[in-house]
């Protein structure tokens, strides 16, 4: 069974840093495609940082410069590097993991950016 396990979220000032952590059960060769999605309350869930096997980035406009996404095959995990955060990234963030069968969700994790 797949499970995608988060951690890193916490409060933090604007302008400071996390970094979150996607923990995999299986190989993150068994996905097409990793990424972090974030929800606010009140709207819709958005992407944020995606990754393609190929190791092909993409990131949403507002966290370009940001943000990085990147993976560590042996410990199969992803990680999100946060830096300037800004009061309207306070989110949940869920990890994701596609394949061509399913999508992968992870439990998600508080980020909480005070000004």
């Amino acid at each position: 069974q797949v499970q995608l396990v988060e951690s890193g979220g916490g409060l933090v000032q604007a302008g400071g840093s996390l970094r979150l952590s996607c923990a995999a059960s299986v190989s993150l060769f068994s996905f097409n495609a990793l990424g972090w999605y974030r929800q606010a309350p009140g709207k819709q869930r958005e992407l944020v940082a995606r990754m393609s096997s190929g190791a092909a980035t993409n990131y949403a406009d507002s966290v370009k410069g940001r943000f990085t996404i990147s993976r560590n095959n042996g410990n199969n995990t992803v990680y999100l590097r946060m830096n300037s955060l800004k009061v309207e990234d306070t989110a949940i963030y869920y990890c994701n993991g596609a394949n061509f069968l399913q999508d992968y969700w992870g439990q998600g994790t508080q980020v909480t950016v005070s000004s």
